[in-house]
């Protein structure tokens, strides 16, 4: 496998041509990475050429259907799961509450079902909820020194009565991937499902989800150079076995049963430019031709391999600063590039203020993980500061983090 062509990637980003973005770096990409051309330009010829009702018998509603169509088969088939069970909506959040509503009508009450402090709200909140229904939700907690979520205590938490466990494939703050098959495969031995957020974690190449062993599986587009969408892996047999969210007559059809609301149509059809571009990608390093698992495991290597290699230095400096509490593991190849840390003497709002000044965007904050920043002793009403990049990302844009960072700490 070649090394990845920086050069290639950056030309697909009009941010990098835009005048308003020159000299600045973009290092809060676990909020919202840039959007690709290829969606550009989807989005805007959806606008221009079939903003219509779809799926109509007349040619801009019948294209405008197929285009849809054809976003939720690529983007399936690169996710290697059937078309049937990818569904999209507004967000992550949204997704999450949809598939509660559901949750809320099968399980009875002693039902268990087991949360994490160290995920995004979006994979908590919805589930706590059900405490007002009976069911029992128990927090599968981090450890307070590493901020790392260990096996051994989930096994403790499961029982014959849990039916299900929501984790966090990447956390967008701690970073650390976590083993998700193997905890998948444990929920599994308990007869519960495994619901598991991949937000974090799909920037940095879109995963087998098979693989993952997940019953259901949440990502956000805008965080995968897309437009701002939420899309929802639900394995088939569960979609059947759970009650419909979407309007009555509709519950004999599997893309309609968890979506209660209209999905946004052209930000479906603009899926393919995110498809586009990972094929463009995958064709410019030398795997056109191949079939969709092998590009797809291609190009998700290529992305990791790329970021590793970026982010061995930031987190060296950072994990040897005197002044520095770096948050998650040293290891560039343990953890996705999102990197959060406090500063002694430093206000984290502060700190990002003047890193601004550099003309380097981060992220400050609890980033809606209330709950972990507050297990860490952190405070809340602070947060941390939080930088983040994905494979676009260059070398000589990390070296200028170091160098602002070494300056002001």
């Amino acid at each position: 496998m070649t090394e990845l062509d920086l050069e290639f990637v950056r030309r697909q980003f009009p941010a990098f041509e835009e005048p308003s973005l020159q000299g600045f770096a973009h290092f809060e990409n676990a909020g919202g990475s840039y959007a690709c051309g290829q969606a550009i330009g989807w989005l805007d010829r959806y606008y221009r050429q079939t903003k219509v009702q779809p799926y109509y018998d007349f040619p801009a509603s019948r294209l405008a259907g197929e285009q849809m169509d054809e976003a939720r088969h690529r983007m399936a088939a690169w996710l290697k799961v059937g078309a049937d069970e990818l569904h999209f909506g507004p967000s992550t959040s949204q997704n999450t509450y949809v598939i509660a509503q559901a949750l809320r009508q099968v399980l009875k009450r002693g039902d268990e079902v087991v949360v994490t402090n160290q995920d995004h709200e979006a994979n908590v909140g919805a589930w706590a909820r059900l405490e007002d229904a009976g069911i029992v939700v128990r927090e599968w907690r981090v450890d307070p020194d590493t901020a790392e979520l260990r096996i051994t205590d989930l096994e403790a938490l499961l029982t014959e009565r849990t039916r299900a466990v929501a984790f966090t494939h990447c956390s967008n703050v701690v970073a650390t991937v976590n083993p998700v098959r193997e905890i998948s495969d444990l929920i599994h031995e308990a007869g519960a499902w495994a619901i598991v957020d991949g937000v974090s974690f799909c920037p940095h190449g879109m995963p087998d989800i098979p693989a993952t062993g997940a019953d259901i599986y949440f990502l956000s587009l805008y965080k995968v150079y897309g437009p701002h969408l939420g899309a929802m892996y639900l394995r088939r047999g569960l979609n059947a076995e759970l009650p419909c969210q979407g309007h009555f007559f509709n519950a004999d059809k599997p893309l309609a049963r968890f979506t209660p609301a209209g999905p946004d149509h052209a930000q479906i059809a603009a899926v393919n430019g995110v498809m586009d571009y990972m094929d463009a990608v995958a064709n410019h390093h030398g795997m056109a031709g191949e079939a969709v698992e092998t590009r797809a495991e291609g190009v998700r290597k290529m992305f990791r391999d790329h970021e590793s290699g970026l982010l061995q230095p930031l987190l060296d400096f950072l994990s040897a600063h005197p002044k520095v509490h770096l948050i998650g593991k040293r290891r560039a190849p343990d953890r996705a590039p999102t990197v959060s840390f406090t500063a002694d003497g430093w206000r984290s709002h502060d700190l990002a203020s003047r890193l601004a000044e550099f003309k380097l965007g981060v992220g400050v904050g609890d980033f809606y993980a209330y709950r972990l920043v507050e297990a860490l002793g952190i405070d809340i009403d602070d947060g941390v500061v939080r930088t983040s990049f994905v494979h676009y990302t260059s070398p000589g844009e990390v070296e200028r983090l170091i160098g602002a960072l070494d300056r002001l700490v």
